[in-house]
């Protein structure tokens, strides 16, 4: 079977036990889910979309999320849309077919629903607004994943005074997209926000256009750049609500000339005579923060960072890192809070092995970890998250132990003068080796990192051995098992956790 028809195989097993196409309401994905907007959650057959050899697992959240891993996700949501595109439309008998499924499953499913729906309404306008700026972000962690691996290659030929004709194109391929990374930002912005995403790109084009250079603001000329992505963001919003306000009280005879160049023109004074200024001295302020937190307080801060980022995810706070991580790698072309902060999945693998270690009876939990150790070496961490730790209760917490120490380990060098940093956001894990950067040389960068990566294994692997289970919890889970009857061994993740991070 070839790797198309292989993913078309697998939207096609997906697409029944989510309702068919009538029940889908929007598609999308992000790096390791298909992301559903459905119309009615209880035609979803949760365990037969489980079962799926594909399936990693499944989250509720805003939309209904199947983890089918990094790759994957990208390759079968195409197939996936041309399904639900070619399906014929519902006749108004077949619409309530399903609609309310008789017996105890039907119940648990509504239940399911009424508890999604619940949690829906109960989402804070903070976390709403941090799923928005991931919105905005996360579409361009591929090409920061990109241009930062060819950053890296780059450096290293560099460094070997290899290839000297090839480097320079190398390093415009590496450069040119955060050059521009600010017009992207306002892009999505605007799209996000609900305005004309080209005006949102307009409009902070400026930021970046050499000619801004030119222009004396409070007192100091501004420089190509200045406040970033952080007034990218903040340039694109102004934009979105004054086209909005345009919309109100321009005439729709006028409308395509006036609006426009009113939402440019009012959104482009207020960027260059006040929101570049701003947005550069916060933008300053948070890369002088970061080196003095790392420089005075690195393996303090390393251990509590990297213990609480599991936690963070559970509580979906962790969106709010994003910006942060970009705007420091736009000023200092790394971001030294994510390695720190991927010790917590090497917590999460070395709590894993031990788990596997603890239940020698348990096949069932076993098995599970065995087929999602790999994914967990690269980074990716939902099926031991969901499927392991966060089930059993106590491990997850243990996990979080090994992810505070290694982070500790990482953040104690950064302390010493040793920066560790990523040249990009999305990877962690063994994934991350490749994006790595650093302050002196990438020999002692990744020496540095394996390091912490051993520390999150060895202190996750004993924390959970020795204190992750009680006598309870032991007597309860460490007996001989079926696979198919012992739903915590399933890669089944909790109903009410938001997304985690890729750790």
């Amino acid at each position: 079977m070839s790797t198309d028809d292989k993913n078309r195989a697998i939207a096609a097993a997906i697409l029944p036990l989510v309702g068919g196409a009538q029940n889908i309401d929007s598609v999308a994905h992000c790096m390791t889910r298909l992301r559903l907007g459905l119309r009615d959650r209880s035609l979803v057959q949760d365990e037969a979309l489980r079962a799926l050899p594909s399936v990693m697992g499944v989250v509720e959240d805003d939309t209904y999320q199947i983890v089918l891993g990094p790759g994957t996700v990208a390759r079968v949501t195409p197939e996936f849309e041309a399904l639900v595109a070619a399906a014929p439309a519902p006749s108004p008998a077949q619409a309530t077919v399903g609609a309310a499924a008789p017996g105890a499953d039907g119940l648990a499913a509504q239940g399911a629903a009424l508890k999604a729906a619940r949690k829906q309404r109960n989402a804070t306008p903070f976390k709403l607004l941090l799923r928005r700026i991931a919105n905005i972000f996360v579409p361009l962690i591929p090409a920061l994943i990109g241009c930062g691996i060819i950053a890296g290659l780059n450096g290293l030929l560099v460094n070997l005074a290899w290839l000297p004709s090839v480097t320079p194109a190398l390093a415009a391929m590496a450069s040119g997209f955060m050059a521009l990374i600010a017009v992207f930002v306002g892009y999505n912005t605007a799209k996000e926000f609900g305005g004309t995403p080209i005006l949102g790109g307009a409009v902070a084009a400026i930021i970046v256009f050499p000619g801004v250079a030119k222009i004396d603001a409070f007192g100091q000329t501004l420089s190509p750049g200045q406040g970033g992505v952080l007034g990218a963001l903040g340039a694109a919003v102004l934009a979105v609500h004054v086209e909005k306000w345009c919309r109100r009280w321009v005439p729709e005879s006028l409308d395509v000339l006036v609006t426009p160049t009113l939402t440019v023109l009012l959104s482009g004074l207020v960027t260059i005579f006040g929101l570049m200024f701003v947005a550069g001295e916060i933008s300053t302020a948070i890369g002088d923060f970061a080196d003095w937190l790392l420089a005075n307080a690195g393996a303090g801060a390393g251990f509590v960072l990297g213990g609480l980022f599991l936690p963070l995810v559970m509580l979906g706070l962790h969106q709010a890192l994003i910006p942060i991580h970009t705007t420091l790698i736009e000023q200092q072309g790394y971001t030294v809070l994510l390695p720190i902060l991927a010790m917590a999945g090497a917590g999460q693998v070395g709590a894993a092995m031990a788990v596997y270690l603890r239940l020698p009876r348990n096949g069932s939990i076993r098995r599970t970890i065995k087929s999602a150790l790999p994914a967990g070496f690269l980074g990716v961490g939902e099926p031991l998250i969901y499927g392991v730790s966060l089930p059993l209760g106590r491990p997850f917490v243990t996990a979080c132990v090994g992810g505070a120490f290694g982070g500790g380990f990482v953040g104690l060098f950064n302390m010493l003068g040793e920066k560790v940093g990523s040249t990009a956001i999305g990877p962690s894990g063994w994934a991350l080796f490749p994006l790595l950067d650093g302050n002196k040389g990438l020999g002692a960068t990744i020496a540095i990192y394996a390091g912490g990566l051993l520390v999150g294994y060895v202190a996750g692997f004993l924390a959970t051995y020795f204190f992750g289970f009680g006598k309870v919890l032991l007597e309860e889970f460490n007996v001989d098992t079926d696979p198919e009857t012992v739903p915590v061994a399933s890669n089944t993740p909790a109903a009410d956790a938001p997304e985690p991070a890729k750790v």
